[in-house]
């Protein structure tokens, strides 16, 4: 997939396009199934399948003190995009000078000069330009004019619309099951491994811990079972705490994973530390607790870890080579 950061990056000799746009947080069920026609149409154009999206979220420039937590990251969102199969992604960075343009001035700009577009894929509640006034029916007339064809995509889920905001809540309730359901995989985050405390170590259980500059948004707070990839695409079953380490009296959330079936070398040995993770969320195991004591703690780690093998079906665990990484040209 080529990545285009802003028009300046876009070929000038581009051929056809079969554009869609959108914010894509998530990249969940409802996305792929535009993306899926996306692909579809542009086959059918003989044309470059392109997804245009936004950095930072136009919340983020309206409304910043009620912009909704991100899902993912823009990393994640370019691979996530990337595994869909269309052919090119062009980031928008998004500003008032962006947002003050008609529908007609962004359509002729984005799409027309700049993507060549024969086909524009977008759902039926699809808004853009100046003020938001800009309308699928609006798309429509604009295709008339400038002669590109249009088509909607109507709304994908069984029993509830696949969206954003239902990944956000299930997420902010530890729900990761549900969540992976709307996303059609696990919830990731991805982050830096830093030093720690190291409570972990000292109590037998030595965790990986996440910088505070982790991209994706945390589930609750509790502990769960899930997969941890390392830098070397080396992907490990993990047990995860989300919290503050409230038997120590901890106040900064923080995500650890401890590696399930790790190596038998001494720690120092399995080294993660700098190393740019992506931790995954399988299901939640239970809540976060203050227990009275250290034995009482390891006895429910223990407890922990034996409950995320079952959850994961890696009785005897060892690591699994991750899926291979779509190519991003840029």
């Amino acid at each position: 997939m080529h990545y285009w950061n802003g028009l300046d990056e876009v070929p000038a000799d581009l051929g056809p396009t079969a554009v869609t746009i959108g914010n894509f947080d998530g990249v969940h069920l409802g996305h792929q199934e535009v993306l899926t026609q996306l692909a579809a149409a542009a086959a059918e154009h003989e044309a470059s399948a392109v997804a245009v999206s936004f950095d930072p979220h136009p919340a983020q420039v309206h409304r910043p003190h009620q912009c909704p937590e991100m899902i993912t990251g823009v990393q994640e969102r370019i691979y996530r995009l990337a595994t869909t199969g269309i052919d090119a992604m062009l980031m928008i960075r998004y500003s008032l000078d962006l947002a003050a343009l008609t529908p007609a001035e962004f359509v002729k700009q984005y799409f027309v000069d700049a993507l060549n577009v024969r086909v524009v894929v977008v759902g039926h509640d699809v808004r853009f330009g100046r003020g938001n006034t800009g309308s699928f029916e609006t798309m429509v007339e604009l295709g008339e004019q400038y002669g590109f064809a249009v088509v909607g995509v109507e709304d994908f889920g069984r029993d509830r619309r696949c969206s954003s905001t239902w990944v956000r809540e299930a997420l902010a309730a530890g729900d990761v099951a549900s969540a992976r359901e709307v996303l059609g995989r696990p919830h990731a985050v991805l982050g830096e491994v830093v030093h720690g405390a190291a409570r972990g170590r000292e109590l037998g259980f030595p965790t990986a811990n996440l910088g505070q500059d982790s991209e994706g948004m945390i589930p609750a707070d509790g502990v769960y079972a899930g997969w941890l990839t390392d830098g070397h695409g080396r992907r490990w079953p993990a047990a995860i705490s989300v919290g503050s380490n409230p038997t120590f009296d901890g106040v900064q959330r923080v995500v650890e994973s401890f590696v399930i079936g790790r190596p038998k070398e001494k720690v120092e040995d399995f080294d993660l530390y700098g190393q740019q993770v992506r931790v995954e969320f399988i299901d939640r195991l239970r809540g976060m607790v203050a227990f009275e004591g250290i034995p009482q703690l390891i006895s429910q780690m223990e407890e922990d870890v034996a409950r995320a093998k079952l959850t994961l079906g890696t009785d005897d665990p060892e690591h699994l080579d991750a899926r291979p990484v779509p190519a991003v040209e840029g």
